[in-house]
């Protein structure tokens, strides 16, 4: 393998699909904080109950989360080292907010155990993002 400044078309990819990602995530704030109708829509009345009650600073965590994430991915595709930094703090707002949603909210009584699947796929998303633009980093892809 060898160190070459030029970033692979694989990063190029992961840098994509992770934007993407992050910008469902950004629309899915979005939808919450607003409480628009179709996210209402999507909900029956016990559960959306739960989610409109939500307190302020998990929903400021899941904001610090998303946007963070959409952030560090477009610094990733800049090729820039603080989206090192911004997605630390991205994954430090999702394990924050995931800490509530499964364990400090009515979630495992309302929706069961299946409620902790979408919560882990986020934490190991923003932990691979986390590891790969550090190893890109070490690559010299980045700086």
């Amino acid at each position: 393998m060898t160190n070459s400044n030029k970033p692979n078309i694989l990063f190029w990819i992961i840098g994509i699909i992770a934007l993407l990602w992050n910008a469902m995530g950004v629309n899915a704030y979005i939808q919450q904080a607003y409480k628009t109708d179709a996210f209402k829509a999507m909900y029956e009345e016990e559960h959306l109950e739960m989610i409109l009650n939500t307190p302020s600073w998990v929903m400021a965590a899941f904001a610090l989360a998303v946007f963070g994430g959409l952030l560090g991915c477009i610094l990733l595709l800049l090729r820039k080292k603080l989206a090192l930094i911004v997605f630390l703090i991205s994954l430090i707002a999702i394990i924050i907010q995931m800490t509530y949603n499964v364990f400090l909210s009515k979630a495992l009584e309302v929706y069961g155990p299946g409620v902790v699947i979408m919560p882990i796929m986020v934490i190991v998303v923003a932990v691979f993002l986390y590891f790969y633009t550090k190893k890109s980093i070490d690559r010299g892809w980045i700086s």
